[in-house]
């Protein structure tokens, strides 16, 4: 096995088990290279593949080109590579708009049809473009809310009207706009403390869903993290919800209806996308997981955004380990993750 002068994104280990299952989630980080044929492949072609001393690895496509191969009419990598650039500057583009940029245009930007497009940026990203504009103007507004009334938060994230953002905000935020900015006030969240066999859990969700599992906190931590919310103990319509919360918790990876009102940045919602989409049983590294999510540059952001996850075992960021094979770390303890990661690989 041999690759190019330029330093592969990842081990050779990963690159070439990440070929061997074609892998989706590494398109655009490496190509494969088949002597016999002189053509190179995205990680995930569905061609068959090659014997493995007839395999080289390039870390980019003009590396690949550089050396004499050409790129497959199966899989076309060649395109993969455009792909990436469009929706990179299609990031951009949106991030740097003042409103929200229409579908015809961005698409016009970047050299694409309009339904080409959404569909190319919502396999990168895992939303449509307009999807992504809303979470970006909802992540300027909660910025902003932090340091700014509420009026003028709005307008500074670029929403053209109130209601607006009262009416995505409701759908997306689940606490009122002006909670953000004052510590939840007004905003009543249920909570309780249950033993499980995993140790002492709290729980405490809003009236839309779940806001807090965690393992070996109190009422002490859950106000620290909500200083102004009404925080009311049990309640006869939690205690259902809360009896559905343990045995998720007690038999991790069953299918789970359980609502959940979680919020964070736009790429932290991604990243939590993703770990909702891993099979129990199964784990992936920040690498897969930061490429999964569609950038998979971003491994130290991907580890931070699986450790900004609020609500332990329902998003299950327990299922992420290091590139080496080992469990790494975890809010709760190694000790707690190794038993869920257990009881998910025996279901």
């Amino acid at each position: 096995m041999t690759t190019t002068a330029d330093p592969l994104p990842l081990s050779e280990t990963e690159a070439l088990a990440a070929f061997a299952r074609r892998d989706r989630a590494y398109d655009g980080r490496f190509v494969v290279c088949v002597t016999t044929t002189s053509i190179y492949c995205r990680p995930s072609c569905p061609a068959r593949r090659p014997r493995p001393e007839n395999v080289r690895l390039a870390a980019t496509n003009e590396a690949a080109e550089a050396m004499g191969f050409r790129p497959c009419k199966r899989c076309r990598p060649d395109e993969a590579a455009r792909d990436s650039h469009a929706v990179a500057r299609a990031i951009g583009l949106i991030g740097d708009a003042d409103a929200r940029l229409p579908l015809v245009d961005l698409a016009a930007a970047v050299g694409y049809s309009p339904d080409h497009f959404s569909r190319v940026f919502a396999r990168a990203t895992g939303m449509t473009p307009a999807a992504y504009g809303r979470a970006l103007r909802m992540e300027r507004a909660q910025d902003a809310l932090a340091s700014s009334d509420v009026t003028g938060a709005i307008h500074e994230a670029g929403y053209g009207a109130a209601s607006r953002f009262y009416e995505k905000a409701r759908e997306r935020m689940g606490m009122a706009p002006s909670a953000w900015a004052d510590g939840g006030r007004g905003v009543t969240i249920r909570w309780a403390v249950a033993q499980t066999s995993l140790g002492p859990m709290l729980a405490a969700a809003t009236a839309k869903g779940v806001c807090r599992l965690s393992f070996g906190e109190s009422e002490h931590d859950l106000r620290t993290r909500f200083p102004k919310a009404d925080l009311v103990e049990g309640g006869e319509d939690f205690a259902r919800l809360f009896a559905r919360i343990v045995a998720a918790v007690e038999k991790p990876g069953t299918p789970s209806d359980i609502p959940l009102d979680v919020q964070g940045t736009a790429f932290q919602e991604r990243i939590w996308a993703e770990l909702r989409k891993i099979p129990a049983g199964e784990t992936r590294t920040y690498a897969q997981l930061a490429a999964a999510a569609g950038t998979p540059k971003a491994v130290r952001a991907a580890g931070s955004a699986n450790g900004a996850n609020s609500v332990a075992v329902l998003i299950p960021c327990h299922r992420v380990i290091r590139s080496d094979g080992s469990v790494g770390g975890y809010a709760y303890g190694e000790a707690i993750k190794r038993e869920l990661l257990k009881r998910e690989s025996e279901r």
